[in-house]
């Protein structure tokens, strides 16, 4: 009988039982969370939070444990605290990123596979909306590739504290293939694809036929690509890429961005055949 109930209980996976193996709670909690569960009649969850043994965050790690929903403890330096989505299953922020994914799983992911982010100038948040979003649509269960297209001023190698030797420039010359592309170990369905070597004409290997079929290679294989780029006036490398993708989400920054430069951007983007996705009005500066 007391093999079956422990089956039992690792079949369900509970709650307590996940705090119970993440070492949040110990077997002798139990009887004291019992005790304030009946006294107040709350979940175990909220018993153990008002007795001062988890915290609201503790539980969070678990219920995405519950629902195999790869989400990362805070304080986890494996990825950069700026990609919260890799941290928090709720709040604000969250959930506004959520709303963004939705519309362009709505909107473009459902006939197309690979999405340009950009903006119309440096520093308005187009890498942090790139990294958020590529976590968003793999813990939605879907094969995600994050490209780092930005050959001038890489970024995503440092939130995904990733090594950046060899990526899309040496994959781009023929010396390295698709094999270089890194699987991000603790979220299930991310993979990411370095800028790489730093190469003196990113315009000419972006314009170049090779990138439009690798990018068509890729969509092969991934079900949602993203690809975070330089800025759209800022050079013409988002523009040529926009032609292959023939989609854009522009990343503005409230504080900063003119609204000439957006509607120039937006003149860019129509040049190279592409529509101009989404407009996303952000506060974060990388």
């Amino acid at each position: 009988m007391e093999n079956q109930l422990v089956e039992m209980g690792q079949n369900k996976r509970t709650i307590g039982h996940l705090l119970l193996e993440a070492g949040k709670l110990k077997p002798q909690d139990a009887d004291r969370i019992v005790k304030a569960q009946q006294e107040h009649g709350l979940l175990f969850g909220d018993a153990a939070v008002k007795l001062g043994l988890i915290t609201e965050e503790d539980i969070m790690q678990v219920v995405s444990k519950q629902f195999d929903y790869s989400c990362l403890s805070v304080g986890d330096d494996a990825i950069d605290s700026r990609v919260i989505a890799a941290f928090y299953s709720y709040g604000k922020d969250v959930e506004t990123l959520r709303a963004v994914r939705s519309q362009l799983s709505l909107r473009w992911f459902t006939d197309n596979r690979s999405l340009v982010i950009s903006a119309p100038e440096r520093k308005q948040g187009t890498s942090y909306i790139a990294a958020n979003l590529a976590v968003l649509f793999a813990q939605l269960g879907q094969k995600t590739l994050l490209i780092d297209a930005n050959m001038r001023h890489p970024v995503q190698h440092e939130l995904f504290r990733s090594v950046n030797k060899v990526g899309l420039s040496d994959v781009l010359v023929k010396r390295a293939g698709v094999e270089v592309i890194q699987k991000i170990a603790k979220i299930d369905n991310l993979s990411f694809l370095p800028s790489g070597t730093m190469p003196p004409n990113p315009l000419e290997l972006l314009g170049h036929a090779r990138f439009e079929g690798l990018i068509k290679g890729l969509e092969q294989s991934y079900e949602v690509i993203i690809i975070d780029t330089p800025a759209m006036l800022e050079g013409s490398d988002a523009q040529a890429m926009a032609a292959v993708t023939k989609g854009v989400l522009l990343v503005v920054n409230k504080n900063d961005t003119k609204i000439a430069d957006v509607e120039q951007a937006k003149q860019q983007i129509a040049i190279a055949g592409a529509e101009a996705v989404g407009v996303v009005l952000n506060n974060t500066k990388r």
